[in-house]
C-alpha cells in the first residue's frame, strides 16, 4: 500500500512537471512573436520617418527660436484603422502628425500649415 501511494505521488509531480513545461513553451513562443512582431513595426516606422521633421519658416519672429521638440511618439493610426503616424509635440503645446510610410504631413495644430495638409475631400 505505501509503495502504490509514493508511485501515485510519483506520477502527479512528473504530469505537473510536463504540463508546466508545455504551457510555458506554448505560452512563451505566442508572446516572444507577437513582441518580436510589434517591435518589427514600430522600429520600421521610426526608421522609415527619422528625416521627416517639418521645419515651419513662415513665422520669423525672435520667440521661433525658443520652440523645441518636446515628445514625438509613432502612434496607431486608428482614424483610418490602419497604419501609424509619428506625432511631434513642441514646447509651445503644438503638434505635427507625419505618415510613417512617406514622411508627408498629415496633421497639425499649426495655422501655417493648414494649407500644406492633404485635402479631406
Amino acid at each position: 500500500m505505501k509503495n502504490a501511494i509514493i508511485v501515485l505521488i510519483g506520477v502527479i509531480i512528473a504530469l505537473l512537471i510536463v504540463g508546466g513545461a508545455i504551457a510555458l513553451t506554448n505560452t512563451g513562443s505566442d508572446d516572444n512573436q507577437t513582441d518580436d512582431t510589434n517591435a518589427s513595426v514600430i522600429e520600421d516606422a521610426n526608421d522609415t520617418v527619422k528625416n521627416a521633421t517639418f521645419r515651419d519658416d513662415s513665422n520669423s519672429s525672435s520667440d521661433d527660436d525658443d520652440v523645441y521638440v518636446v515628445s514625438e511618439e509613432v502612434k496607431f493610426n486608428a482614424q483610418q484603422g490602419e497604419g501609424y503616424y509619428r506625432e511631434v509635440t513642441y514646447s509651445d503645446g503644438g503638434f505635427r502628425q507625419f505618415d510613417v510610410d512617406t514622411g508627408e504631413l498629415i496633421g497639425s495644430s499649426y495655422d501655417s500649415d493648414q494649407d500644406k495638409l492633404p485635402s479631406m475631400e
